[in-house]
């Protein structure tokens, strides 16, 4: 047909298919083609050569009597991909699936995969605030809403980023076929304000680490050079090299695919290894990464930076800096490097300063200064907070107990002093 604006119009984009026009200076085509499709067989090791993912093995656990499983897209772009992925392919019941409708508006809601915003998971994994009488499931997740972000939970238990994706590295070789033959020998990549979780596994299996700024570019020069497998960062972004991209619904296959395998030899017994027991398995062998952060939201920028620089100025007397901590806590360890952190990309050379100043102690904790947005109206000051335990009589504690030493932080940046502030703006 001859093209007008009112034929393309008309084109149909919720049916597959091919429209083909003759335009005023050459003919072409419009190819309605459903990306969901395309998506399983890259996901399906059976009809692609890479072979990423064992669905006969997922579909097996999401059979079993013992497995209940929830997914919530939040009425995001996931929705579309998971009905096809999870209930027509995996055989998941429908009811399994929460808010699947893709909506423009999200259905009036917030497209943020947090305890905060995917409220009707939290609620139904029995995460909220009220106590249900019914049984939550073993699994959930939620997506953002363009899917490139996830959130695990277990029946009852948050599972932190930082650990969702170390368990992931820890576990791809024996339960992802993509993996099978090893994590190029180079394994894997985090931002640097995520906890160190990732940093343990990586040295345990002498895997090759990197440490990048945040921002997405730098993972995706080290996939294209084949240098990095598996990363992660502070915001619930998991991806491997099938893609250059965070992958939301990847990282919810990769830990079906891990739990599949815990329950390979005894699917049909008492007990079922659960998230919960999954990660507490983990902790027991690297150790426990306590993990928290604190936002100080729309500070004046001036102050922010006054912050910051003094900040950078006492690096250069740890000895001070280690007197002053003990003043306040005499139970904290003591710091051994002090630095801003600075990447020098390995691929295309390119340096980036002023990415955060950072505390590291002696056994393994952190503090972590960062500083955006540095406009006209005001500034955000993060701060990381982060305490590392080994031995089961330290992992599994309340975060907060765990974390009260560090509170440091704080006293030691003088957060009131400059800013005025005396509690986050937000707390995650």
């Amino acid at each position: 047909m001859v093209v007008t604006d009112k034929d393309l119009l008309d084109v149909d984009i919720s049916v597959v298919g091919l429209t083909s026009f003759s335009g005023p200076d050459v003919p072409f085509d419009v190819d309605v083609f459903d990306s969901s499709v395309h998506y399983i067989k890259l996901m399906n090791y059976r009809h692609h050569f890479r072979t990423i993912f064992d669905f006969e093995a997922i579909k097996k656990l999401l059979a079993s009597q013992k497995f209940t499983f929830c997914y919530d897209a939040l009425h995001g772009v996931a929705g579309a991909y998971a009905r096809h992925i999870f209930v027509e392919e995996l055989g998941a019941d429908e009811s399994s699936l929460l808010n699947c409708v893709p909506k423009e508006d999200f259905g009036g809601g917030h497209p943020d995969p947090s305890l905060t915003y995917a409220k009707e998971l939290v609620e139904r994994m029995d995460l909220g605030k009220s106590s249900s009488n019914v049984e939550p499931p073993e699994f959930g997740a939620a997506a953002d809403g363009d899917a490139d972000r996830n959130m695990i939970l277990g029946k009852r238990f948050f599972v932190a980023p930082s650990d969702s994706v170390a368990i992931i590295v820890a576990n791809a070789v024996q339960s992802i076929p993509y993996f099978a033959s090893g994590l190029k020998g180079v394994a894997s990549c985090r931002s640097m304000p995520i906890s160190a979780a990732f940093d343990v596994v990586a040295k345990n299996l002498n895997l090759k680490f990197f440490e990048v700024p945040t921002g997405r570019k730098f993972f995706g020069n080290l996939m294209d050079a084949g240098m990095c497998s598996i990363c992660g960062e502070e915001s619930f972004g998991t991806g491997s090299d099938h893609i250059r991209e965070k992958d939301g619904i990847w990282a919810v296959l990769a830990w079906l695919s891990i739990i599949a395998f815990k329950n390979k030899d005894d699917l049909g017994g008492d007990k079922l290894v659960s998230v919960e027991d999954i990660v507490r398995q983990h902790w027991a062998t690297y150790g426990c990464h306590y993990y928290t952060r604190y936002d100080y939201e729309n500070v004046g920028a001036g102050a922010a930076k006054e912050l910051m620089a003094n900040l950078g100025s006492m690096q250069s007397s740890l000895s001070d800096v280690n007197k002053l901590i003990k003043e306040i806590r005499s139970d904290v360890s003591e710091v051994v490097v002090s630095d801003e952190f600075e990447y020098k990309d390995p691929v295309d050379g390119s340096v980036s300063k002023h990415q955060g100043i950072q505390y590291l102690f002696g056994d393994g904790s952190r503090l972590v200064f960062r500083l955006s947005g540095t406009g006209s109206v005001g500034a955000t000051i993060r701060v990381y907070i982060e305490q590392y335990e080994k031995g089961s009589s330290k992992t599994g504690r309340d975060s907060q107990d765990a974390l009260a030493p560090l509170v440091v932080a704080l006293k030691l940046s003088k957060m009131q002093e400059y800013t005025g502030r005396s509690a986050p703006t937000v707390i995650t």
